[in-house]
């Protein structure tokens, strides 16, 4: 069940010759109509790489009929060649499938400063173009894998039409998006404004509320493409709620699929004044080192916590704030309470639960924790 899954689509994932390992490392994903209507989020890093530059003004139209995207280079950071290059892939596409250079998004993915051998992608898109097919979903979620573990896809089904998605990304997951590339396709009828609508939504709630390491790409891309293939014109609310649903599925596929990680961290936060507080406290706990690391060593130790929740300047008392870690309330009134050895943190889902008493907003966090092996392949990754 890939992102080939609703009517309309067609995709491919070849080896272009990028990676050393020989490895799938471009892929492309092509609507087939009968409409073209699109939206897609970027990084909001001020430092964006050449296929974000391009892909900016490719979008503003709310047309989108292919994306080719590659791993092995992110082309960012590589002069005007690095821009003529992502320039002359979304022509080849162009030419290949008889459309405009201007309804292809471009997306890379890879180390920073690489420049990416022209020639390879070109004849990579020659190849992914003669492997088009309707079940090459699968093949293209491959393709676009860097120090990810597994490919990530999903599904969703709605009455009469469904929204299919793959994903890439396994750190520098911080918001605004993480170091993701994002493919949604939906055969629904869904208009321009309404899939932008629909698609900030969701990534509101999903992507940008992943936290891994702090870190903020230089290439994050997430795209939705509607075909209307399947005729139905869904209440917006209900494509609303589908496409966040698959963001929400992609993005925890990513949580935990995080470099090295040993646990995924749900860090919520309650009773805030605003959402915004809410955010705030909880993406300062998620960037803690300290607090990672004793989650690495199984300690809840909630001290940490609460360093972190005194770093913002979210409403609260700082002599009345309550933490639980997986359900056990082990700080209330900012003073010990339950016996931390009540607290279990060997399974891999953790749970932090801080209680503001400031308001009634609340909202999630996912981080995981900081080990010896997140180091290790942060410091050997250079191809």
């Amino acid at each position: 069940m890939t992102l080939t899954h609703p009517a309309g689509f067609t995709a491919a994932g070849v080896a272009a010759g990028l990676k050393s390992t020989g490895k799938p490392d471009l892929a492309l994903v092509v609507n087939e109509g009968p409409t073209f209507d699109s939206a897609s989020v970027f990084t909001s890093n001020r430092c964006k790489a050449n296929p974000v530059l391009w892909s900016q003004e490719v979008v503003k139209d709310g047309t989108v009929k292919a994306v080719v995207l590659n791993s092995g280079g992110a082309n960012c950071y590589t002069g005007p060649e690095g821009f003529q290059t992502t320039h002359a892939v979304a022509e080849r596409v162009a030419e290949r499938l008889g459309i405009g250079a201007i309804d292809v998004v471009v997306c890379s993915t890879g180390l920073i400063g690489l420049a990416n051998p022209r020639e390879q992608l070109l004849a990579g898109v020659d190849a992914a173009h003669a492997a088009l097919s309707p079940d090459g979903g699968a093949a293209a979620a491959e393709a676009i894998m860097t120090t990810d573990s597994v490919p990530k896809n999903v599904v969703v089904e709605g009455p009469g039409w469904s929204i299919g998605g793959m994903a890439k990304g396994a750190g520098m997951l911080a918001p605004q998006l993480a170091t993701m590339l994002v493919v949604l396709t939906t055969d629904a009828v869904v208009p321009a404004a309404d899939l932008d609508t629909a698609l900030r939504a969701a990534t509101r709630v999903s992507f940008d509320r992943l936290d891994s390491d702090g870190c903020m790409s230089t290439n994050d891309t997430v795209t939705v493409m509607a075909s209307g293939a399947s005729g139905v014109t869904p209440p917006l609310a209900d494509f609303t709620a589908a496409l966040t649903q698959a963001c929400t599925d992609l993005a925890m596929q990513l949580l935990k699929d995080a470099e090295g990680a040993d646990h995924e961290i749900a860090i919520t936060v309650l009773n805030a004044a605003s959402e915004d507080d809410a955010l705030d406290v909880g993406r300062s706990v998620a960037r803690s080192n300290l607090f990672k690391a004793a989650v690495f060593g199984n300690d809840p130790n909630w001290g940490r916590v609460l360093a972190s929740i005194g770093t913002t300047q979210a409403a609260f008392d700082p002599a009345d704030l309550d933490v639980a870690m997986n359900g056990v309330w082990v700080c209330k009134h900012s003073t010990p309470h339950a016996d931390p050895a009540e607290v279990d943190l060997t399974p891999r889902e953790v749970t932090v639960t801080i209680d503001l008493k400031a308001g009634t907003e609340r909202a999630t966090i996912w981080t995981n924790d900081l080990t010896h092996a997140y180091v290790h392949e942060n410091s050997a990754y250079s191809s």
